[in-house]
């Protein structure tokens, strides 16, 4: 059991939690939430994550990318788990993905079936996206294209899809704060490379680090980081209510923490900030949400 908590990698689930607090706060500008199709939201987004988790194990173990990792170690290069019995996992998350996932939008879109549809076809290219990052021939993740995906999925999709099951509204300005998720996520992901910046390169992981190195990676990660809270920012700006819905901003000095352990650490001691902006990620969101919801009394 202990193997496999650590291969469903727990310290990586404050981004699909971090997400779905953004567009559940600001649905309630917009609707009064549901909040079973909320939870079922947020049980999907988890569920999704893990997948992912348990196909970058298998999928790395596989490739030979773990031989030479200086992160915490993955359970089936390390033989605590068999690949036969993660192949396995990866399949029952994917049911169980799927599952929720339709009866979701079974809750949510019970008289729009045009939405149910789109909805299923980006949740079931979700489980394919998770999938393919690092399995099979060619995986994405390899070619330098899983920051696209992440920025997308635990970004864009996450929050505005959150969002638009709450209210069945097309607010475009939601892309701002789905943006501000999704660049702080792929900002976990850039650490997690850098660390691991070697390794990769001599694996032929081709990810964002080892094309452009360290340097310019680096340069990447200040770019992810003041991004993301530049987005938001000018969204509050745009919908001010209150100061409250600048609370975020306090968070600037752990993104300048993680910022600075990138630009001057050796790799194999970056792997604690990995987890320290996934955390600062979801500290993001709470407050970032607590300014939302705020706003909902004006």
């Amino acid at each position: 059991m202990k193997s496999w908590i650590k291969a469903f990698r727990l310290r990586t689930l404050p981004l699909a939690i971090a997400g779905w607090l953004v567009g559940i706060s600001l649905a309630g500008n917009d609707t009064t939430l549901n909040y079973a199709t909320a939870i079922l939201t947020l049980f999907t987004a988890i569920l999704l994550q893990i997948l992912s988790n348990l196909a970058n194990d298998y999928g790395d173990a596989s490739s030979g990318v773990d031989e030479n990792r200086t992160g915490e170690t993955r359970m089936v290069s390390s033989g605590k788990i068999s690949a036969r019995a993660m192949k396995n996992a990866m399949v029952l998350f994917s049911l169980l993905s799927f599952i929720t996932g339709s009866y979701l939008l079974h809750l949510a879109f019970p008289d729009d079936w045009t939405s149910a549809l789109i909805f299923l076809l980006i949740g079931m290219v979700g489980i394919g996206a998770a999938i393919k990052y690092t399995v099979g021939k060619n995986p994405y993740g390899y070619a330098g294209f899983g920051d696209v995906f992440v920025f997308l999925f635990f970004g864009i999709v996450l929050v505005f899809g959150t969002y638009y099951i709450q209210s069945a509204q097309m607010n475009w300005g939601i892309l701002l704060p789905a943006s501000s998720i999704g660049l702080f996520s792929v900002g976990v992901l850039n650490v997690n490379n850098i660390r691991d910046i070697e390794s990769d390169r001599k694996a032929g992981k081709n990810s964002v680090p080892v094309r452009i190195g360290r340097e310019r990676a680096i340069v990447y990660h200040k770019i992810l980081l003041n991004g993301g809270m530049l987005f938001s920012i000018l969204f509050v700006y745009l919908n001010f209510r209150s100061w409250v819905g600048l609370l975020f901003i306090l968070v600037s000095f752990l993104f300048y923490k993680n910022i600075k352990a990138v630009a001057t650490k050796p790799a194999q001691e970056l792997d604690p900030y990995l987890k320290q902006m996934a955390i600062s990620t979801l500290l993001f969101s709470v407050l970032f949400s607590i300014g939302q919801i705020a706003s909902w009394f004006y």
